[in-house]
């Protein structure tokens, strides 16, 4: 009997100092109480369902709220630039590093006439510890407001939203869809920590320019484990009256969107948005909602971020694939990357901002863009660029940046090399089109040619030419006729009619 106490009090001590020894251990590194909670906790947190805030779906009980929150790679990712997404699922169960590989951050070098065109703010959360009694009276309160549930975001077009896993994405449908209704404080659908929610916010902002209420700001309250129990959305000014300023937005576009629309090609959408955001927008850093596509389509005042959400927002509209991507060019930046055909460019609207415009960052690839941009965090993840057909790269006898006549889609048969020729094909198109709303284009050859074109336009003689009796005979009383001509290749001329006969 003695001995079988003496065993039993041996057995006490040795718990004893086995305990102990667990204490210090937490002590000394805190994160091993997560991975400690995890392992002993394997009941999942049954994530609130109601649809509307308040209802009686967002009550659940926190003692089954467990998660690894030891974050430390993925800390050491976000300072290397990359994600905890940065790795894609190959179909035989393997991963693969993402193709784009980042330049060294310490090799950027920005060009003097672009030196300080920045002004991209990173998503910035403030989180805040609470007890597990709060968490639980928030709870019972707050609810998940909107779920998401039954929304899709296509890979192509919404780049971000395919990054998540698949806790992420639904909570990633609950922002987007909480945002549309302007609800600002919700539970999450699904367990997550307050650093990984970071990663889903950014994504939703990433994706949806269109959300140009949304602010960069955010708040999420959690518990010690770091374990999320309410999101707070931040809106700016345009939400107090979101219906007329949505309407001024979409108005603003629809002005871009309708010429560019007339264009037979992609590249020349994109190339017309891109010049008329060079012409529409000045950059001012101190422009107010300066992050939005808002200040760029509609205030005509922005930095680099309205800049590319403005040019995102435009060429998805088009059906054009295009992406906001994030990183560093001697500060925070903001540009684009774009998908024509089978390639993706980079596009970086804000630095051809430069004098009268120029297409020095416009449709590069990843190569060109090695000494002066940088991708970062979750943009790590997006395609890499190395499309070469639609490439703008410097060309002999000075062209730099100018498109051929083969690029903007006309063959030598095509090239206008008379006037005659050229009031004989404009009075045919007008036959051929009649009356209404609708653009062409043409292309003459030689600077001689184009000064000769030039001159009858300014003394009005290409009126008796061709227009007057091209109205006539399609019966229209009324003319407005604009032209936008482009410098190509070879000393030719594209010129753009932008016609309204009625």
């Amino acid at each position: 009997m003695k001995k079988l106490l003496k065993g039993i009090l041996y057995l006490l001590m040795l718990m004893s100092a086995l305990l102990m020894a667990l204490m210090f251990l937490c002590a000394w590194k805190p994160e091993m109480t997560d991975k400690i909670a995890e392992a002993l906790f394997e009941e999942e947190w049954e994530a609130p369902s109601g649809e509307q805030a308040g209802d009686d779906g967002g009550k659940a009980a926190l003692s089954g709220v467990r998660e690894s929150v030891s974050g430390q790679a993925d800390q050491e990712n976000k300072e290397n630039g990359e994600s905890a997404q940065a790795q894609d699922e190959e179909s035989d169960g393997e991963t693969r590093p993402a193709s784009y590989i980042p330049p060294e951050k310490s090799n950027i070098s920005v060009p003097e006439e672009v030196a300080g065109k920045n002004g991209y703010q990173e998503i910035a959360g403030d989180d805040s510890e609470i007890e597990e009694e709060e968490a639980k009276a928030l709870i019972d309160s707050l609810g998940t407001g909107e779920t998401g549930d039954g929304l899709s975001f296509a890979p192509l077009f919404y780049p971000y939203y395919n990054m998540l896993d698949e806790n992420g994405q639904h909570i990633y449908r609950q922002i987007y869809a909480n945002a549309q209704v302007l609800q600002p404080a919700f539970a999450p659908v699904e367990p997550i920590t307050a650093r990984k929610l970071r990663d889903v916010i950014s994504a939703v902002y990433n994706d949806h320019p269109e959300l140009f209420w949304l602010e960069t700001s955010y708040a999420c309250k959690h518990l010690g484990n770091g374990q999320c129990v309410e999101i707070d959305l931040q809106f700016n000014r345009t939400a107090k009256n979101l219906e007329r300023e949505n309407a001024a937005f979409e108005s603003a576009a629809a002005e871009i969107l309708s010429q560019a629309e007339t264009f037979g090609t992609d590249y020349d959408k994109e190339r017309y948005v891109h010049d008329t955001l060079l012409k529409q927008v000045d950059y001012v850093k101190s422009a107010e909602m300066n992050q939005s596509a808002y200040s760029a389509l509609v205030n005509g005042r922005s930095v680099c971020a309205g800049y590319a959400r403005a040019f995102q927002y435009l060429m998805q509209q088009l059906g054009i694939p295009c992406y906001y991507c994030t990183g560093y060019a001697g500060e925070d930046h903001a540009w684009n990357i774009v998908k024509l055909e089978e390639d993706y460019y980079n596009v970086d609207t804000t630095w051809d901002d430069t004098g009268e415009g120029t297409y020095d960052y416009f449709n590069k690839t990843d190569a060109d863009y090695a000494d002066t941009h940088v991708r970062q965090e979750l943009a790590v993840n997006l395609p890499p660029c190395s499309g070469e057909k639609y490439r703008n790269t410097n060309t002999a006898d000075g062209e730099a940046g100018l498109r051929s006549s083969a690029d903007a889609g006309f063959t030598e048969d095509e090239i206008l090399r008379s006037l005659p020729d050229y009031y004989n094909e404009c009075f045919a198109e007008i036959l051929e089109r009649g009356s209404g709303s609708y653009a062409f284009e043409k292309v003459l050859e030689g600077d001689a040619l184009y000064q000769e074109w030039e001159a009858a336009y300014d003394d009005e003689s290409y009126r008796d030419e061709y227009l007057i009796e091209a109205m006539r005979t399609v019966g229209a009383k009324s003319c407005h006729l604009n032209l936008v001509i482009e410098k190509l290749q070879q000393n030719r001329y594209l010129i753009r009619h932008e016609l309204e006969l009625h």
